[in-house]
């Protein structure tokens, strides 16, 4: 008969399991939007996002292939065999000294002009390409016969490096001589066969048959071999449009489109990945310790007064006071001193607008894909859980320019155009000759951006109002009337012009947050001068660094405090 420790071992065998947790028997569903949305993203449209990609990017489980298995190995095992018999067949290293006498003869021929001589004769005794490269850049005349030759001494040399590669990347152990051409085209077909082997790889682990090259593949196999793996990849192709239409991925002749329901998705699983690692707790929509007139019930009562809203009337208590008061006497009648209101409590809105800085910075390690992501998973919190909050965005560049939300994805860096160390350009906006265009675009104008965020807010008919700026370093751009000014590098002019808006925001009641990207270019300057903007409009900087965000630095200048969260 179990004792009572026998029964203790088997209860404690189960003291992990989480009836809550029970693993789904379907297969997660294949997510779509995301790559689609990544895409868009980093390059601000979907139009080069082509099919095959697409599908390269669904994941499926290898149990769906489990009777393509046999297939896929002998393939393998077919691809080896010719691989293995071309390495054995040939030797590489007397391709590697012909390759490298023809284009010491053929450099032998030719007679460089005076000018050139030195550069030429050890470009070839170093063998660098690049040098040839710039010789050829600098002829006066690309058609004169010495820049003819400099083309065909290029191609010798660029086929020395090739099978160079080839000699030293696959170990060959045959005795037949390879010719250079002949080298050359057995490079091709080794490459070929290393990719199709990856593919095919890819394919057995996780079922990714769209990446695999049947066009390719049938010059090895056999015929009728490769008819299982086309029509699993057909079948792969046919859900893909599917499950891309259910997901609201439109395809046009141009490309892929992005409907509302699919922006939606996207913002869903941005909120997911943020909040999955919060503690439970209760929740509320800005939630604050004020009591008063407020949409919100609270459980105690009150007795009461004249205005309160019958909205809030605690009918079950009134009426028990009613019987309270008149005892067995009927019928009830209801006196003022009777009735009892809920308490409520008043949960604010706020009004937001965020700047974000698209300046030619910003495109070094893809720091604008991290703006755009915490831009969009900010409109979908504020959509999901505070409908009556007002959130706009800005374009900040050379200046600074509203742009809706549906535009956000589309945005990119501005291109650099001028390529001097110091710039001091002026320009008068007020001249009617003068456009936008006109002017560089890869500058920062945090002043413009604090400017228009200034006016937006102004309208707001709330008193909570913060401009959230996310930025990597110092502004390089301000206006003084109508003038713009563009500075690099940084200059104190620029940084006490953003200083004075920044101050016009504090005494409008604005909080001003910067969010401080960190790039490879961030000095200590940029974070002093983040400390003294938000200092000045009594706001926070939060110093972030990786692409998810999940670790920051607050210095809190409303509380005078500093803490990690993370």
């Amino acid at each position: 008969m179990p004792t009572r420790h026998d029964l203790g071992g088997i209860v404690h065998s189960y003291q992990a399991y989480d009836p809550a947790r029970i693993p789904s028997p379907r297969p997660p569903q294949i997510d779509l939007v995301s790559p689609a949305m990544e895409h868009l993203l980093e390059y601000g449209e979907l139009d080069d996002l082509t099919p095959e990609e697409l599908a390269g990017a669904v994941l499926l489980d290898p149990e769906q292939i489990r009777g393509l298995g046999p297939s896929i190995e002998s393939l393998k095992r077919m691809l080896e065999a010719r691989k293995r018999k071309i390495l054995e067949h040939w030797d590489a290293a007397g391709a590697r000294k012909r390759a490298r006498t023809a284009f010491r003869e053929a450099a032998a021929k030719i007679k460089p002009p005076a000018k050139h001589k030195e550069i030429f004769h050890r470009a070839v005794r170093e063998e660098q390409l690049r040098l040839l490269e710039r010789l050829w850049y600098a002829q006066d005349d690309d058609q004169s016969r010495f820049g003819a030759d400099l083309v065909g001494l290029v191609d010798r040399l660029g086929a020395v490096y090739q099978i160079d590669e080839l000699a030293t990347k696959w170990a060959f152990t045959g005795r037949e001589k390879l010719a250079v051409e002949e080298a050359l085209r057995v490079k091709e077909e080794l490459e070929e066969i290393d990719r199709l082997l990856a593919q095919l790889a890819d394919a057995q682990k996780n079922a990714r048959v769209g990446l695999v090259d049947l066009e390719a593949l049938g010059r090895y196999a056999a015929e009728g071999e490769l008819d299982d793996l086309a029509r699993l990849k057909a079948q792969v192709e046919e859900m893909v449009q599917r499950m891309a239409a259910e997901q609201g991925l439109d395809k046009g002749k141009k490309g892929y489109s992005l409907s509302p329901k699919a922006m939606r998705l996207f913002q869903g699983k941005l909120l997911e990945k943020i909040f999955s690692a919060l503690d439970p707790s209760r929740t509320g929509r800005h939630q604050v310790n004020v009591t008063g007139e407020g949409a919100v019930e609270m459980v105690p009562t009150r007795q009461y007064e004249f205005g309160d809203s019958v909205a809030h009337i605690d009918i079950p208590g009134s009426l028990v006071n009613a019987m309270l008061r008149q005892g067995k006497e009927r019928p009830l009648r209801l006196d003022p001193r009777d009735i009892e209101v809920h308490r409520t409590r008043n949960t604010p809105k706020c009004a937001t607008v965020v700047a974000l800085d698209m300046s030619g910075s910003m495109r070094h390690g893809g720091l604008y894909v991290s703006v755009k992501r915490m831009a969009l998973a900010l409109q979908g919190l504020v959509q999901r859980e505070f409908p009556g909050d007002a959130l706009s965005f800005l374009e900040m560049y050379s200046f600074a320019k509203p742009r809706p939300a549906g535009e956000i994805v589309t945005l990119l860096p501005k291109p650099v155009t001028i390529f001097e160390p110091v710039v001091r350009l002026r320009a008068d906006m007020s001249d009617p000759t003068i456009t936008a265009e006109d002017v560089p675009p890869h500058f920062t104008n945090i002043q413009h951006a604090l400017q228009l965020a200034r006016r937006q807010l102004a309208r707001a008919d709330t008193p909570n109002k913060q401009v959230i700026l996310i930025t990597d370093g110092l502004p390089t751009a301000h206006f003084e009337g109508n003038e713009l000014y563009l500075l690099y590098p940084p200059h104190k002019r620029t940084e006490e012009a953003t200083l004075r808006e920044a101050e016009a925001c504090r005494r409008e009641g604005i909080v001003v947050n910067v969010f401080l990207l960190s790039g490879w270019s961030q000095s200590r300057e940029d974070i002093q001068f983040a400390y003294k903007l938000a200092q000045t409009a009594q706001g926070r900087v939060f110093f972030t660094s990786g692409k998810d965000l999940d670790r920051f630095v607050v210095w809190d200048y409303v509380s005078r405090r500093r803490s990690i969260i993370g």
